[in-house]
């Protein structure tokens, strides 16, 4: 059996768990002490009252830090929670038209798409196509799908060219230059 999906790939080791018998050793205020034995750097952290940190384990010798672990993990954590804040989940919003929908009617999915352009997020616009409507010639179909596009009056850019789908044709729009 293989025990290998048990095993963390973030473990920080830190102390007597340092596998490397010399390291690369950072002050706590960030001065470079210099390369170390493991040891030795251990004692030195150990007298100081604090724990030596593996910080860069793929470096050639490995870099550890000398610092308290329980800040350094309260730090870990800010940071992450700071890259969180940061994400900006886009979302992909739908309009749906189809060939005879009225001039009122887009203008106020065009509004709809401009609003969701202007917030950030990707907008499909699709050209539902149901019936005989699906063997019209395609220079129709996209003259119509460009009705609505001419509405819009936010700038974008066409993220995804116009595509066929079992429903219609689609086309992904994304904040930007039109």
């Amino acid at each position: 059996m293989n025990n290998n999906k048990y095993i963390k790939k973030d473990v920080v080791r830190i102390n007597e768990r340092i596998r490397s018998s010399e390291v690369r050793v950072v002050a706590q205020n960030g001065d470079n002490m210099g390369i170390m034995d493991t040891k030795a750097a251990i004692e030195l952290a150990k007298e100081r009252g604090l724990d030596l940190i593996e910080i860069s384990p793929n470096a050639k010798p490995p870099i550890a830090k000398i610092t308290d672990y329980g800040k350094f993990q309260y730090d870990q954590k800010k940071k992450l929670s700071a890259q969180k804040a940061k994400a900006h989940n886009v979302e992909v919003k739908s309009v749906q038209i189809k060939v005879a929908t009225g001039e009122h009617d887009l203008n106020l999915k065009a509004g709809r798409a401009s609003f969701w352009l202007r917030e950030g997020h990707r907008v499909k616009v699709e050209l539902f196509l149901k019936g005989r409507t699906k063997y019209m010639e395609k220079v129709f179909l996209n003259e119509r799908l460009e009705r609505l596009l001419k509405l819009i009056t936010e700038d974008y850019s066409i993220a995804d060219r116009p595509k066929n789908n079992p429903k219609g044709i689609y086309v992904i729009l994304e904040k930007g230059k039109k």
